[in-house]
Protein backbone atom coordinates (compact mmCIF):
# COMPACT_ATOMS: atom_id res chain seq x y z
CA UNK A 1 0.00 0.00 0.00
CA UNK A 2 1.35 3.50 -0.81
CA UNK A 3 2.69 5.60 2.09
CA UNK A 4 -0.26 8.00 1.74
CA UNK A 5 -2.88 5.30 2.45
CA UNK A 6 -3.89 3.06 5.30
CA UNK A 7 -6.35 0.19 5.26
CA UNK A 8 -8.57 0.06 8.34
CA UNK A 9 -11.00 -2.83 8.21
CA UNK A 10 -12.94 -2.36 4.96
CA UNK A 11 -12.07 1.34 4.76
CA UNK A 12 -9.25 3.24 3.11
CA UNK A 13 -7.78 6.31 4.82
CA UNK A 14 -5.79 8.40 2.35
CA UNK A 15 -3.96 11.72 2.01
CA UNK A 16 -3.86 14.00 -1.04
CA UNK A 17 -2.80 17.56 -1.82
CA UNK A 18 -5.62 19.41 -3.51
CA UNK A 19 -8.79 21.45 -3.47
CA UNK A 20 -11.45 19.97 -1.19
CA UNK A 21 -14.23 21.63 -3.23
CA UNK A 22 -13.32 19.47 -6.25
CA UNK A 23 -13.30 16.09 -4.51
CA UNK A 24 -15.48 13.33 -5.90
CA UNK A 25 -16.82 12.07 -2.56
CA UNK A 26 -20.28 11.98 -1.02
CA UNK A 27 -19.48 14.48 1.74
CA UNK A 28 -16.83 17.10 2.34
CA UNK A 29 -16.10 18.58 5.73
CA UNK A 30 -15.92 22.32 6.13
CA UNK A 31 -13.63 23.87 8.74
CA UNK A 32 -16.45 26.16 9.84
CA UNK A 33 -16.77 28.79 12.54
CA UNK A 34 -19.47 28.84 15.21
CA UNK A 35 -21.58 31.35 13.26
CA UNK A 36 -21.94 28.96 10.25
CA UNK A 37 -22.05 32.08 8.07
CA UNK A 38 -18.96 31.40 5.99
CA UNK A 39 -15.55 32.93 6.41
CA UNK A 40 -12.05 32.70 5.01
CA UNK A 41 -9.87 29.76 4.03
CA UNK A 42 -11.59 26.43 3.46
CA UNK A 43 -14.88 27.79 4.81
CA UNK A 44 -15.01 30.62 2.27
CA UNK A 45 -13.90 28.36 -0.59
CA UNK A 46 -16.65 25.82 0.14
CA UNK A 47 -19.34 28.50 0.39
CA UNK A 48 -18.17 30.13 -2.88
CA UNK A 49 -17.97 26.82 -4.79
CA UNK A 50 -21.18 25.41 -3.33
CA UNK A 51 -23.28 28.48 -3.96
CA UNK A 52 -25.93 30.27 -1.90
CA UNK A 53 -28.01 27.20 -0.98
CA UNK A 54 -25.37 26.12 1.58
CA UNK A 55 -25.52 29.47 3.36
CA UNK A 56 -29.33 29.38 3.30
CA UNK A 57 -29.31 25.96 5.00
CA UNK A 58 -26.79 27.22 7.55
CA UNK A 59 -29.06 30.18 8.30
CA UNK A 60 -31.99 27.81 8.88
CA UNK A 61 -29.89 25.69 11.24
CA UNK A 62 -28.87 28.81 13.16
CA UNK A 63 -32.49 29.95 13.45
CA UNK A 64 -33.52 26.54 14.80
CA UNK A 65 -30.51 25.66 16.96
CA UNK A 66 -28.31 28.72 17.34
CA UNK A 67 -24.56 28.74 16.76
CA UNK A 68 -22.66 25.51 16.29
CA UNK A 69 -20.55 24.89 19.41
CA UNK A 70 -16.81 24.29 19.07
CA UNK A 71 -16.13 20.57 18.67
CA UNK A 72 -19.55 19.94 17.12
CA UNK A 73 -20.77 19.66 13.52
CA UNK A 74 -23.90 20.12 11.41
CA UNK A 75 -24.77 18.83 7.94
CA UNK A 76 -26.20 20.59 4.88
CA UNK A 77 -26.64 19.76 1.24
CA UNK A 78 -23.70 20.23 -1.11
CA UNK A 79 -25.22 22.90 -3.32
CA UNK A 80 -23.22 23.14 -6.56
CA UNK A 81 -20.42 20.86 -5.32
CA UNK A 82 -19.82 17.30 -6.53
CA UNK A 83 -20.37 16.20 -2.93
CA UNK A 84 -23.99 15.61 -1.91
CA UNK A 85 -23.34 16.93 1.61
CA UNK A 86 -21.20 19.44 3.46
CA UNK A 87 -20.48 18.72 7.11
CA UNK A 88 -19.64 21.95 8.92
CA UNK A 89 -17.27 21.12 11.80
CA UNK A 90 -16.08 23.74 14.26
CA UNK A 91 -12.56 23.16 15.50
CA UNK A 92 -10.86 24.94 18.38
CA UNK A 93 -8.66 27.99 18.27
CA UNK A 94 -5.16 27.08 19.52
CA UNK A 95 -4.41 28.63 22.92
CA UNK A 96 -1.18 26.76 23.63
CA UNK A 97 -2.65 23.34 24.39
CA UNK A 98 -3.92 23.95 27.91
CA UNK A 99 -7.51 24.82 27.01
CA UNK A 100 -8.74 21.30 26.15
CA UNK A 101 -8.02 21.87 22.45
CA UNK A 102 -7.10 18.23 21.75
CA UNK A 103 -10.38 16.86 23.11
CA UNK A 104 -12.39 19.48 21.25
CA UNK A 105 -10.55 18.85 17.96
CA UNK A 106 -11.08 15.10 18.26
CA UNK A 107 -14.77 15.82 18.89
CA UNK A 108 -15.03 17.86 15.68
CA UNK A 109 -13.70 14.90 13.66
CA UNK A 110 -15.74 12.27 15.53
CA UNK A 111 -18.99 14.26 15.30
CA UNK A 112 -18.41 14.82 11.57
CA UNK A 113 -17.98 11.08 11.01
CA UNK A 114 -21.10 10.32 13.06
CA UNK A 115 -23.14 12.74 10.94
CA UNK A 116 -21.73 11.19 7.75
CA UNK A 117 -22.52 7.66 8.89
CA UNK A 118 -26.01 8.75 9.97
CA UNK A 119 -26.63 10.16 6.48
CA UNK A 120 -25.51 6.91 4.83
CA UNK A 121 -22.36 8.51 3.40
CA UNK A 122 -19.67 6.07 2.21
CA UNK A 123 -16.90 8.56 1.34
CA UNK A 124 -15.81 11.67 3.23
CA UNK A 125 -13.09 14.28 2.58
CA UNK A 126 -11.63 16.32 5.44
CA UNK A 127 -9.43 19.40 5.47
CA UNK A 128 -6.91 19.89 8.26
CA UNK A 129 -9.32 21.43 10.78
CA UNK A 130 -8.05 24.33 12.94
CA UNK A 131 -4.53 24.47 11.45
CA UNK A 132 -5.04 27.61 9.36
CA UNK A 133 -6.32 30.82 10.91
CA UNK A 134 -7.05 29.01 14.20
CA UNK A 135 -3.33 28.34 14.64
CA UNK A 136 -3.35 24.70 15.76
CA UNK A 137 0.13 23.21 15.12
CA UNK A 138 -0.14 20.81 12.16
CA UNK A 139 2.01 18.10 13.78
CA UNK A 140 -0.28 17.93 16.82
CA UNK A 141 -3.52 18.33 14.86
CA UNK A 142 -2.60 15.62 12.32
CA UNK A 143 -1.99 13.03 15.04
CA UNK A 144 -5.36 13.82 16.65
CA UNK A 145 -7.21 13.84 13.31
CA UNK A 146 -5.78 10.56 12.04
CA UNK A 147 -6.08 8.74 15.37
CA UNK A 148 -9.70 9.86 15.78
CA UNK A 149 -10.58 8.71 12.25
CA UNK A 150 -8.74 5.40 12.74
CA UNK A 151 -10.59 4.72 15.99
CA UNK A 152 -13.94 5.57 14.39
CA UNK A 153 -13.35 3.32 11.37
CA UNK A 154 -12.37 0.42 13.63
CA UNK A 155 -15.74 0.71 15.42
CA UNK A 156 -18.05 1.70 12.54
CA UNK A 157 -17.67 -0.03 9.19
CA UNK A 158 -20.28 2.03 7.32
CA UNK A 159 -17.81 4.55 5.86
CA UNK A 160 -15.46 2.99 3.32
CA UNK A 161 -13.27 5.97 2.40
CA UNK A 162 -11.90 8.89 4.38
CA UNK A 163 -9.65 11.26 2.47
CA UNK A 164 -7.66 14.12 3.95
CA UNK A 165 -7.35 16.85 1.33
CA UNK A 166 -4.41 18.99 2.34
CA UNK A 167 -3.69 22.48 1.12
CA UNK A 168 0.06 22.24 0.52
CA UNK A 169 3.04 19.88 0.37
CA UNK A 170 4.29 20.80 3.84
CA UNK A 171 0.97 19.90 5.49
CA UNK A 172 0.81 16.72 3.39
CA UNK A 173 4.31 15.70 4.56
CA UNK A 174 3.40 16.25 8.21
CA UNK A 175 0.19 14.21 7.80
CA UNK A 176 2.10 11.45 5.96
CA UNK A 177 4.54 11.17 8.88
CA UNK A 178 1.62 11.02 11.33
CA UNK A 179 -0.10 8.38 9.15
CA UNK A 180 2.98 6.14 9.42
CA UNK A 181 2.75 6.31 13.22
CA UNK A 182 -0.98 5.60 13.18
CA UNK A 183 -0.33 2.65 10.86
CA UNK A 184 2.12 1.10 13.29
CA UNK A 185 -0.57 1.31 15.99
CA UNK A 186 -2.77 -1.00 13.88
CA UNK A 187 -0.25 -3.82 13.80
CA UNK A 188 -0.97 -6.66 16.26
Amino acid sequence: MPDNQLEIGKAILSLVVGDITRQDVEAIVNAANTSLMGGGGVDGAIHRAGGPSILEECKRIREESGRCPTGQAVITGGGNLKARFVIHAVGPVWHGGGANEATVLAGAYRNSLQLAAGAGVLSVAFPSISTGAYGYPVALASAIALTTVKDFLRQDSSITEVRFVLFDEHTYDVYRDALKKVGTQLKP
